[in-house]
């Protein structure tokens, strides 16, 4: 009798295997309706030539097939690689550099500082891209600095200059991603051990050495993570480009988001567009994966 009251019912058993995955349930149901659903759907469009409203025509993979030889988009997404440069590339050495500096010099306020710092997080990019645009413009904010250091030579409108655009563009992201990236490193290596540098120190390294020996190896996770958010920033741009530019001049600043909006509701190709909006989902995955699997073998590695 006793031996029967310990045995646990098979209807217990699973009950409690599947306990944890009735607490995912709710959190996945909205992750598949709003992010895996549209996914899907823009993967069925991508097959059809269809202008958003009426019949359609199945064309298998003709739209990918177009894009293959088409300029704009492959121009996008040369764009959309630039960018990487001034959301990710620049953002993680100055980031590097100014933590270092902060962690050794231990600056008074640094929580203020660090809000500062954060500030471009938190503004809404529409917010940002306006603003930028007006110290952009012919008669903004950047050409009065330069008039007044005797540089009006160099004054023009920013945006409106073919070879200037996307790198005019570039340094708003650089401004919006390096406080981000400067907080995540110096998380990091607020986590060494002062008796670290202080062994090293004692060893006769300077502050280079210190930082090459010690605070670099020390903060690969982060870097990682800090590669991830800001790549993505930076091939999913829109805001930005839409509001500052909307491609312009000619097709100089288009970015593949630009053309998936473009593609869609300027030109009617929706089966085009979900095309674009695929490949540009498939470039984000990739890369990332990429980076994430450098990385945590390097940190797995250390």
């Amino acid at each position: 009798m006793a031996d029967a009251r310990r045995r646990v019912r098979p209807s217990a058993v699973i009950h409690r295997r599947m306990t944890p995955y009735l607490y995912v349930l709710p959190a996945f149901l909205v992750y598949g309706l709003f992010l895996l659903y549209p996914l899907i759907r823009a993967g069925q469009f991508s097959l059809y030539d269809w202008p958003g409203f009426g019949p359609s025509e199945f064309v298998g993979l003709g739209n990918y097939v177009d894009l293959l030889g088409d300029r704009r988009f492959r121009g996008a997404v040369g764009h959309a690689l630039t960018l990487i440069v001034f959301y990710s590339i620049l953002p993680l050495v100055v980031g590097l550099v100014l933590a270092a500096i902060l962690r050794r010099g231990r600056v008074r306020g640094l929580g203020f500082f660090r809000v500062v710092i954060f500030m471009p997080q938190v503004i809404a990019l529409v917010v940002v891209a306006v603003a930028w645009h007006q110290i952009y413009s012919p008669t903004g904010l950047l050409n009065d600095v330069l008039r007044a250091l005797g540089l009006g030579e160099l004054a023009r409108g920013w945006l409106g200059d073919p070879n200037l655009a996307l790198p005019a563009v570039g340094m708003i992201g650089f401004w919006l991603s390096t406080g981000l990236v400067m907080l995540l490193l110096l998380a990091g290596m607020g986590r060494i051990p002062n008796d670290l540098y202080e062994a090293a120190r004692l060893d006769g390294a300077g502050p280079v050495r210190e930082f090459f020996a010690i605070s670099l190896p020390s903060v690969k996770a982060e870097i990682t993570t800090a590669l991830v958010l800001t790549i993505i920033a930076a091939l999913k741009t829109f805001d930005l480009v839409y509001v500052t530019t909307s491609g312009g001049p000619g097709t100089a600043t288009t970015v593949p988001s630009y053309e998936v909006y473009n593609r869609a509701f300027n030109l009617k190709e929706v089966g085009s567009a979900s095309a674009v909006a695929i490949v540009l989902t498939v470039l984000v995955f990739g890369i990332n994966v990429v980076i994430s699997r450098i990385g945590e073998e390097r940190v797995v590695g250390r």
